[in-house]
C-alpha cells in the first residue's frame, strides 16, 4: 500500500529527477552564450539597418536638394578645403564634395539594385528550374552557371563592359550577369531541400503541378534565404560598380559616381588627401551597412528556424 502512496508524495526518487530536469532548462535557454549571440545578431541588424536607412535617405533627399549643383564648376574655389560654405571642400574643378557624395549615393543604390534585379530575375527561376526538372535539364543548367562561376565576378563584369562599352547600363547588366550563378546554386540547393518534404510528397500525390508546388510550397520557404543573400550581394554589387567606375568602365565622368570621384583625386594623393577619403570612406559604409543587414537576417532566421 505504501508502494501505491508514494508517487503522490512530494519527495522520493521521481521527484528529485523531475526537479533536476526543471531546473536544466532555463539554464540552457538564458545562458550566455545564447545571451552573446543575441546581442551579436542585435547589433549587426540595428546598425545595418541603420546604415541602410541613411543612404536611402541621404539618395532620396539628392533627388531635390544639395547644397550645391554636383556639375556647378566654380575655377576661384578649386581645392578648398572644409568650411561653413563647403564642408567636406571642393574638388579640383571648384565642385562641392558633399553635393557629389550625395548625388553619388543616387547612382550607386539604382545600380546595385538593378543588378540584383538582373541577378535574380535570371538565377531564380533558372534554379528553380535545375532543382524541379533534374536531368539533362537541370545538368544543362549547372554547366552553363559553371562556366560562368568559373571567371571572377569582377573580371567577367570588366569584360561584358569592356564589349559593350563603358555606361552606367553596361555597368548594371555586366554586374547583373556575374552575380547570376550565385543565385542559381542558392536557389537550387534550397529548393532541393523543401522537395525532398513529405508535404510535398503529399502535394504530388493529390496530383498538385509541379509549378503549383513551387509557388505555393518552394517560394515561401526559400524567400528568406532569398532576400539574405540579396542583400549580401547588394554590397558586393556596389563594390564592383564603384570599381568599374574607377577603371572607367561604369559610369563616365562629369557624372558624381563615388568610384569615378576616387579615379579623379588620385592625382591629388599627397596635396589633398581629403579628396580621395570621402568617396572611399562613402563606399566603405554602404558595403558594411548592406554586409551587417545580411549578416543580422541570416542569424535572426536561422535562430528561428532552429526555435
Amino acid at each position: 500500500m505504501s508502494a501505491q502512496a508514494e508517487p503522490a508524495g512530494a519527495s522520493g526518487p521521481a521527484a528529485a529527477v523531475a526537479g533536476t530536469a526543471g531546473s536544466a532548462g532555463p539554464e540552457v535557454v538564458g545562458g550566455p552564450a545564447v545571451g552573446t549571440r543575441r546581442r551579436v545578431r542585435s547589433f549587426s541588424l540595428v546598425a545595418g539597418g541603420l546604415i541602410v536607412a541613411l543612404i536611402i535617405v541621404t539618395a532620396l533627399v539628392a533627388l531635390i536638394w544639395t547644397p550645391y549643383p554636383a556639375l556647378a564648376v566654380d575655377p576661384a574655389g578649386r581645392l578648398a578645403g572644409s568650411s561653413g560654405a563647403h564642408l567636406l571642400g571642393t574638388d579640383q574643378y571648384g565642385r562641392d564634395v558633399l553635393s557629389r557624395l550625395m548625388s553619388g549615393a543616387r547612382i550607386t543604390l539604382y545600380t546595385g539594385f538593378i543588378s540584383v534585379l538582373v541577378a535574380t530575375a535570371v538565377g531564380i527561376p533558372a534554379g528553380l528550374v535545375a532543382a524541379l526538372y533534374g536531368g539533362v535539364v537541370g545538368q544543362a543548367v549547372l554547366r552553363l552557371t559553371d562556366i560562368l562561376y568559373g571567371f571572377p565576378a569582377l573580371l567577367a563584369a570588366i569584360a561584358l563592359s569592356a564589349a559593350l562599352g563603358a555606361s552606367t547600363t553596361t555597368a548594371m547588366i555586366a554586374i547583373g550577369v556575374a552575380y547570376i550563378p550565385v543565385f542559381v546554386r542558392v536557389t537550387r540547393a534550397n529548393a532541393l531541400g523543401v522537395l525532398a518534404s513529405e508535404y510535398v510528397m503529399a502535394a504530388r500525390a493529390y496530383g498538385r503541378r509541379p509549378w503549383a508546388i513551387v509557388r505555393r510550397h518552394v517560394l515561401p520557404n526559400i524567400a528568406t534565404t532569398i532576400v539574405v543573400q540579396m542583400c549580401l550581394l547588394f554590397s558586393l554589387a556596389i563594390l564592383a560598380e564603384a570599381a568599374l567606375d574607377y577603371l572607367g568602365l561604369g559610369t563616365r565622368p562629369p557624372a558624381p559616381s563615388w568610384g569615378s570621384m576616387l579615379q579623379q583625386a588620385q592625382g591629388y594623393l599627397h596635396s589633398d588627401p581629403a579628396l580621395s577619403l570621402w568617396p572611399g570612406l562613402a563606399v566603405f559604409v554602404v558595403v558594411l551597412g548592406f554586409s551587417l543587414l545580411g549578416d543580422g537576417l541570416a542569424e535572426l532566421f536561422d535562430v528561428r528556424a532552429r526555435r
